[in-house]
């Protein structure tokens, strides 16, 4: 006798990578900003790390304080989930936020605002790859004399690498 044919259980479906995986938007804002390598530049990477990373310029000039306040808003409403914040914006983004990272603090200028929830968090990256790019390069060699050029939060945060390596 033949035994009937037993019910099949399908292969469990795997889902698409794309149905899972949340997208990541963020923003460079500032001024001349549109040319900048730094999307193409973090979407590969983001990529590379298995992130559906999307990576936006944001054209603002100079702005009012009020302007650059309803900037963060509309960015936070849109989805995005943080910005990189470039010239001329770095010191004046500051007074516009919830909480400062140490770094951030510190310098006194912030190029990473990241939307936590209902809060804006500042950050400033400029130290450690300022930093890092020194030490990789320098290595262990004297810096006691130095030349800044520029006050801004670039220059700030360049000032603040060196000086933690004294």
């Amino acid at each position: 006798m033949i035994a009937p044919p037993s019910p099949r259980t399908p292969p469990p479906r795997t889902p698409s990578p794309h149905a899972t995986r949340r997208s990541v938007l963020v923003g460079l804002v500032g001024q001349g900003v549109a040319p900048s390598l730094t999307p193409p530049m973090h979407e590969r990477e983001g990529a590379r790390q298995g992130m559906h990373y999307v990576y936006r310029t944001i054209e603002s000039g100079q702005c009012s304080a009020e302007e650059l306040a309803q900037l963060l808003a509309a960015a936070r409403r849109m989805g995005f989930d943080g910005l990189n914040v470039t010239h001329p914006l770095k010191q004046a983004v500051i007074p516009l936020l919830d909480e400062l990272d140490p770094s951030a603090l510190r310098v006194g200028a912030c190029n990473t605002v990241v939307f936590d929830g209902e809060r804006t968090i500042g950050h400033n990256t400029d130290v450690t790859g300022f930093g890092s790019a020194f030490d990789a390069s320098f290595g262990p060699a004297s810096h006691d004399r130095v030349v800044v050029v520029g006050a801004g939060g670039a220059g700030s945060a360049v000032a603040t690498a060196l000086a933690q390596r004294d």
